[in-house]
């Protein structure tokens, strides 16, 4: 697990049209899942082709699953609907960098 900078992880994301944001997707849900093991979900490949076979469905579980793990891990017990309710409205990379942020002070 290691430090990512949210600037250019959204830059990478850009650049490559969201391949970038796939492989960002993933290594958050692992990396959360290790952080916080109480709340576990399927790992980041298997969460990724779930959302792709739902037509996006699982991901707003996901978004919701993200705020909660990514909640313990920085003491707010309340982040999982305001994830889900960015998710809805089609912010996920809100949630992307608000959890990447949560996971690089945990790091430290």
């Amino acid at each position: 697990m290691k430090k990512r900078s949210i600037g250019l992880a959204i830059l990478f994301s850009i650049i490559t049209f969201g391949i970038y944001a796939i492989y960002w997707f993933v290594k958050l849900t692992n990396d959360t899942n290790e952080l916080d093991p109480e709340h576990k979900t399927m790992g980041g490949v298997a969460a990724f082709f779930v959302s792709l076979v739902t037509f996006g469905i699982y991901g707003i579980y996901w978004n919701y699953k993200l705020g909660v793990k990514a909640g313990n891990i920085g003491g707010d017990k309340s982040m999982g609907i305001v994830y889900l309710l960015l998710g809805l409205f089609g912010l996920g990379i809100v949630n992307y960098c608000l959890a990447q942020s949560t996971l690089n002070k945990a790091i430290q």
